[in-house]
């Protein structure tokens, strides 16, 4: 239940890189892992050519907004920040929700069995699946520390899937992963300012945070009661652009609102009919309507 009143503070004293995966370890050792730490790390698990055309198809409908510097190797701001649900924001997603390539990334066999090391061979691929555009000088609006296990009403074997779309490191901010926080269950939440609008309760104890710059075809896979966020992103000009979805073993329970486009619940245009009408293939269109676990 949503509490009243100002976000929950938290302290962040140690930060450590991240703890690095690798899908040959086996099942066992992953899994384990995955169940004491609370997410699992495949630095360059994909290969440019899987995550490139995602990014060059999202630039190209961000442009002029956004474009990608060949000097840096970023994309790059051209003109105002703006940040997720402003009129510019919700005026180009609709244009990056209908690309079939970040739909089509994350039902490929490379990254299909990499969920598969936490989820089993059984596979459900949400069909919300999310695209973050992290732009510079907007302090104090990046993601909260939060649990999808609260936001997407879900339980404990959904799991959320991060790919990185290029190289970014500190200053554009990265995602930070609360280590262990995953095994008290939901917490209560609060209020925040950021995306998603609320920011769940942190215990002083919780002062180990792990995070790492990342590369192109990075992997993270974090349980849904991992407590995770973003960090803000304080460079003058390069933009993060990254994807993600969630992820379950087949027949668990789906919510409803997992079903919809990502943020069809606000951009009255944003529907099924819009994202699939220039689509070339038919295969995964309403793929997930005859799901048997729908509440």
């Amino acid at each position: 239940m949503l509490a009243v009143g100002a976000a929950a503070r938290f302290v962040e004293a140690v930060y450590q890189p991240l703890i690095c995966s690798e899908p040959t370890e086996g099942d066992k050792e992953l899994r384990a892992r995955f169940q004491t730490e609370g997410y699992l790390y495949f630095p360059k698990a994909l290969a440019s050519s899987a995550v490139t055309p995602v990014l060059e198809d999202m630039l190209s409908a961000l442009d002029p907004h956004i474009r990608w510097n060949k000097m840096t190797e970023t994309p790059m701001l051209a003109g105002e920040p703006f940040f997720e649900s402003d009129p510019l924001w919700d005026a180009l997603y609709p244009k990056v929700q209908a690309l079939e390539s970040l739909h089509r990334l994350f039902h490929c066999s490379e990254v299909r069995q990499l969920m598969e090391l936490v989820a089993g061979p059984d596979v459900f691929v949400y069909p919300m699946k999310m695209a973050r555009i992290a732009a510079p000088r907007k302090l104090g609006y990046e993601t909260p520390p939060h649990q999808d296990a609260f936001s997407h009403h879900a339980g404990p074997t959904m799991a959320g899937i991060w790919i990185a779309l290029h190289d970014a490191d500190k200053a554009m901010g990265r995602l930070t992963i609360l280590p262990g926080s995953h095994v008290g269950g939901v917490r209560p939440v609060f209020e925040a300012q950021g995306v998603g609008g609320v920011q769940c309760e942190i215990y002083p104890q919780e002062t180990l945070w792990h995070v790492s710059n990342v590369s192109k075809g990075d992997v993270i896979i974090f349980h849904s009661q991992t407590v995770h966020r973003a960090q803000p992103n304080i460079d003058k000009e390069r933009v993060r652009l990254s994807v993600d979805t969630r992820f379950c073993d087949y027949g668990a329970p789906v919510f409803s609102t997992n079903l919809e486009p990502h943020h069809a619940w606000r951009i009255p245009e944003l529907d099924w009919e819009y994202v699939y009408q220039d689509w070339d293939a038919q295969d995964l269109r309403y793929y997930w309507r005859n799901y048997p676990a729908l509440f």
